[in-house]
This record gives C-alpha cells, sequence and structure tokens, in this order.
C-alpha cells in the first residue's frame, strides 16, 4: 500500500503531537523545591539580613571555613574567643532541598565543625547566622563538595 502526502503530514503530526504530551507529562512529574516554604515572610525581613551581613563584614576578620574529608570546619573571628555564639549552620543543597544539612552552633575553641554525610558532592551555600551579646551577624559563601 502506497501513503500519499496526506497521510505523510498526518503521521508527522500525530508523532508531534504524541512528542508534545510526553514532553507535558514529564515535566509535570519534574519535582521543584523553592528555596523555603515562607519565602514571603523572609522577603519581608530580608533588611535585616543586609544589616548582619554589613556586621559581620566589619568585624577584624572574615569567618573562615575550610572542607575537610566529611566535614566542614568553621572559624569564627578572633572577637568572639571566650564569648558565648549561639546560632544556626545552614549547609543549602539549591538543587535538593532533603539534602540541607543544618544544625545549631556549638563553638568549641572559637570554631565548630560541621559533619558531611558520604556522598554529599556539589555545589552547596554554606549559611552562617550567629548572635553573641546583642549582636546578630550573619555569614553566607558558595562551597563546592568534590
Amino acid at each position: 500500500m502506497k501513503f500519499n502526502w496526506g497521510y505523510k503530514i498526518a503521521v508527522v503530526y500525530l508523532i508531534f503531537v504524541a512528542g508534545i504530551l510526553y514532553l507535558v507529562v514529564l515535566s509535570s512529574r519534574q519535582e521543584v523545591d523553592l528555596v523555603t516554604t515562607d519565602y514571603y515572610a523572609q522577603e519581608l525581613r530580608y533588611q535585616e539580613k543586609i544589616d548582619q551581613r554589613a556586621r559581620a563584614e566589619r568585624l577584624s576578620e572574615p569567618v573562615r571555613f575550610s572542607l575537610e574529608p566529611g566535614a566542614v570546619r568553621i572559624r569564627f573571628p578572633k572577637e568572639f574567643e571566650g564569648k558565648e555564639i549561639k546560632g544556626d549552620v545552614l549547609l543549602y543543597y539549591p538543587a535538593d532541598s532533603k539534602k540541607d544539612i543544618h544544625a545549631s552552633i556549638q563553638a568549641v575553641n572559637n570554631g565548630m565543625t560541621l559533619a558531611i554525610p558520604e556522598k554529599r558532592s556539589g555545589m552547596h551555600i554554606l549559611q552562617v547566622s550567629w548572635q553573641s551579646g546583642n549582636q546578630t551577624y550573619y555569614f553566607e559563601e558558595n562551597l563546592f563538595i568534590p
């Protein structure tokens, strides 16, 4: 049986429609993570974060961090030696919120170690938010874990 040009156009059109439907189904199953669930409330408090970051930049030295096998070691500036430090550390993984690592600051000798589970490679954002006395501070830096 021989197909004429009308049938060929119909077949091409049906293949195109099937391809578009496949892409729609595939994209609807794609998981989309927001940076945070309360995005709007955090946006309203963003000026506070800017002020905290500016305070941290005025310190004698920045927060230092080093990547070690299975951990990130964080060192606070010398101004905080012997002082109580309260706060949170977030190792934010933009690609999947289930892989975020969150911990409270447990400062020992003006530093702390954040354990990283195995096979946790990729681009992360280290976010350190802490309070000492009446002042709050914020530090953020990109971190690539090989």
